[in-house]
């Protein structure tokens, strides 16, 4: 027995035999016995930690203090860095569409564009207005402009959700402040500036040829007329989601969402491109702090967007309280993805895993990707993928002195591994199947072949880079 626990606890082999299983059995209890994920997180790295022969004192801490425990360094650790972001990111995209803001932005694309150009104005729309708002409130909000633009056009509803659905994909995987990238950032030690541009220069690209290119081919093919039902629904008279007395401009909603990604990107290349200890420097970082960004981006939004159109400080509490609710889960999990990140990092699977990847001449940015790719498939949720497989690879990365736009990088290869073949264990899956009224089969030809696409091209784009930085 002695032998064995020798073997496991400093050998390469145990090691990376204790990490297979722990991920193992966390698939096992997410997927099997329908466990909250933030709990079967928190269960593994427990088990893991008490397998690998840690200390209890320093997995736990004492009765007398546990703030320098794993437990707690690894949940305050990464959520002193991005709940902020996340809360606020939620607030903006909130008030955003509830004063119809994407209606605006979305009309004017479609005017700009023209009829044929529908489906394209409908993609860029997902691209802007999923910024600052979750995958699904998008498709919620967008949907009926999606159902009568094809209605008009007398086409099928796939021209024209698709390009939306794959805009709003791209940016909730790829971009801040969407708890996803944020959440990998903090673990990874990125500067979000650095992921804001990588995460474009990957993701638009992989939007073009999925969203686009993909879009319009298989439109063309298969023919899903508009719901009728929800046709109604959205052109019934006040009815519509968002709907606003007052509309706000389009340049004052543009602004909006444009405000914080400008100040962040200001403040991370502020600091390269200007001169040490100058004011300028200084003023840039504290704007550009992701933080301050946001919080200066949320109440302007609240004024312009809120109480300059009527509503009440009631009405905006109410508003507030009612966006947070879903934001305490996904704090939950990124908390205790932090934690089994630690508990590897403790362990010493990290260089384990950094040794053996690179005997066998496999870069990190591909495993980290596989991985991403394997934990979305198999338990469905892009965010839980997401920090499950950071939490694993961040200890390797740690080991290889990574420059911030590698770092960023290999975040966008995690996040791009994260949404491809989304199927029937994917709530939104169900969400594009029932809402743009898609037949189970169709939804996996369609949505499930471009959210592949979007994952794969992500991916290529992300790793070329990575050869030449």
């Amino acid at each position: 027995m002695t032998g064995f626990l020798e073997w496991l606890h400093h050998s390469t082999g145990g090691l990376l035999t204790l990490a297979a299983v722990s991920i193992a059995v966390l698939l096992l209890l997410i997927i099997r016995f329908r466990m909250e994920p933030f709990i079967a997180l928190i269960v593994i790295g427990l088990l893991t930690a008490l397998a690998a022969g840690l200390p209890v004192g320093t997995i736990v801490g004492s009765a007398q203090g546990a703030s320098d425990s794993l437990l707690e360094d690894g949940f305050g650790g990464v959520l002193g860095h991005i709940a902020a972001i996340i809360g606020l990111g939620t607030l903006l995209g909130a008030i955003l569409e509830k004063s119809g803001g994407a209606q605006v932005l979305t009309a004017a694309l479609l005017r700009a564009f023209g009829e044929k150009r529908a489906p394209l104005a409908m993609g860029i729309a997902g691209l802007i207005f999923g910024i600052p708002v979750f995958f699904d409130i998008g498709i919620f909000v967008l949907a009926p402009l999606v159902y009568v633009a094809a209605k008009q056009a007398g086409r099928s509803i796939l021209l024209y959700c698709l390009p939306l659905i794959a805009g709003l994909s791209v940016t909730h995987a790829f971009l801040p402040p969407h708890p996803g990238p944020v959440a990998a950032a903090g673990l990874l030690g990125v500067d979000l500036g650095w992921v804001i541009l990588m995460g474009a220069i990957c993701g638009i690209p992989a939007w073009f040829v999925g969203g686009v290119l993909f879009s319009s081919w298989i439109g063309n093919r298969i023919h899903v007329p508009v719901p009728e039902e929800m046709l109604a629904a959205a052109t019934m008279d006040g009815e519509g989601p968002g709907t606003a007395t007052r509309p706000p401009s389009l340049g004052l909603v543009s602004s909006i969402i444009a405000i914080p990604l400008v100040l962040i990107l200001a403040g991370t290349f502020g600091s390269i491109w200007l001169p040490d200890g100058s004011t300028l420097t200084g003023i840039a970082t504290f704007l550009g702090t992701p933080a301050v960004a946001l919080t200066g981006a949320v109440l302007l939004a609240f004024w312009l967007l809120g109480t300059r159109r009527g509503m009440t400080a009631k009405r905006l509490s109410e508003l507030s309280a009612t966006a947070l609710r879903p934001v305490a889960m996904i704090l939950l999990v990124v908390g205790a993805g932090a934690f089994f990140g630690s508990v590897l990092a403790a362990t010493g699977i990290g260089k384990a895993v950094a040794g053996s990847l690179e005997s066998a001449g496999l870069p990190v940015i591909l495993a980290a990707y596989v991985i991403s790719c394997g934990m979305r498939i198999a338990q469905g949720s892009a965010t839980v993928a997401i920090v499950t497989t950071t939490g694993i690879i961040a200890p390797t990365v740690a080991q290889l002195g990574y420059s911030q736009p590698q770092l960023a990088l290999l975040v966008v290869a995690i996040a791009a591994g994260s949404i491809i073949a989304s199927h029937v264990n994917d709530g939104g899956f169900w969400i594009v199947s029932r809402y743009f009224g898609i037949s189970v089969s169709d939804t996996l030809k369609t949505w499930t072949v471009l959210e592949t696409i979007l994952s794969v091209v992500g991916f290529a784009v992300s790793a070329a880079l990575m050869t030449i930085l």
